[in-house]
């Protein structure tokens, strides 16, 4: 009888795991499939494109989209733009954010439940609001069209000082007196205790910060206007503006641009994945 029962058991796990991993692998290949479409597309010609019906094999397979992509605009101009401003921004929000996540989860001073609670408040109000107030600063410090409108406003961010925080907060008081008993002073012990224990929260940091500045389209749309100052969200959409009208013309220059632009996001990603999963575990929800 018993033995019947956990061969039940067992075989109804088995049918829920499969289930499971069903669904998965239908979601997983609804999400990768316009991807490799995009990465078949720009290595198409032009021709093979407009065929009826569409086809995911390459007879001709040619890298004419790539050149043409670095020699009618300047591609490489925008990808070096972005790199420079996204990493700029995740380095920063990574110190910064730290270190106010130190101080609001290990000092005491006047003000500082309130203060952070009015930093997560902050989290609450939509980001469309800030535009035009963001533009009217940015313009009388006489910023527009350069690299400090695109760096500065974003150089910290209430997400970040929250997420450091958070982890900041479970770490023991010992290792901090300790330190002090060492003769460490504040910036030194966040170098050698608290920096080293935070690393897999940073990780997740950066990551995060590094997706939103790459991504990013609408502020640098606001405060760009010369084609050389573009990050490649702009390029993107002048790309598919210019080049992009009529189906079909120049259709896998298109496509070849958003290959490139996909290449440094999901590197990123690969690269500190483990630590990305790691940070998001370690995170708490104390406060």
């Amino acid at each position: 009888m018993a033995e019947g029962m956990l061969q039940s058991i067992k075989v109804q796990l088995r049918i829920q795991r499969a289930i499971i991993y069903t669904v998965l692998i239908i979601g997983s290949a609804a999400m990768v499939l316009p991807y490799l479409w995009m990465i078949i597309s720009s290595f198409k010609p032009i021709e093979e494109i407009q065929t009826y019906p569409p086809s995911f094999f390459i007879h001709h397979p040619t890298v004419k989209a790539y050149a043409d992509l670095f020699r009618l605009i300047p591609m490489g101009r925008y990808l070096g733009n972005s790199i420079l401003v996204a990493t700029l921004v995740t380095v920063s929000n990574v110190f910064f954010c730290s270190l106010a996540g130190y101080a609001f989860a290990k000092h005491r001073f006047w003000g500082r439940d309130k203060l952070f609670l009015l930093i997560l408040g902050s989290m609450m109000i939509p980001w469309q609001i800030n535009i035009i107030p963001g533009f009217v600063i940015v313009k009388k410090l006489g910023w527009l069209n350069s690299f400090y409108a695109l760096i500065i406003p974003n150089m910290v961010g209430a997400f970040g000082v929250f997420l450091t925080r958070q982890h900041i907060s479970t770490i023991p008081n010992d290792l901090i007196d300790a330190a002090k008993i060492d003769g460490c002073g504040e910036f030194r012990i966040y170098r050698l205790v608290i920096f080293p224990l935070i690393k897999p929260v940073l990780v997740a940091l950066g990551i995060f910060m590094f997706l939103a500045q790459w991504n990013n389209f609408v502020w640098p749309l606001v405060i760009i206007h010369s084609g050389d100052m573009r990050t490649v969200p702009l390029a993107l959409a002048v790309l598919n503006g210019q080049f992009g009208t009529d189906f079909g013309t120049n259709f896998p220059m298109v496509m070849a641009g958003a290959v490139l632009v996909t290449i440094p996001v999901l590197a990123v990603f690969l690269l500190f994945q483990k630590y990305f999963i790691r940070g998001i575990t370690l995170t708490g929800l104390k406060f």
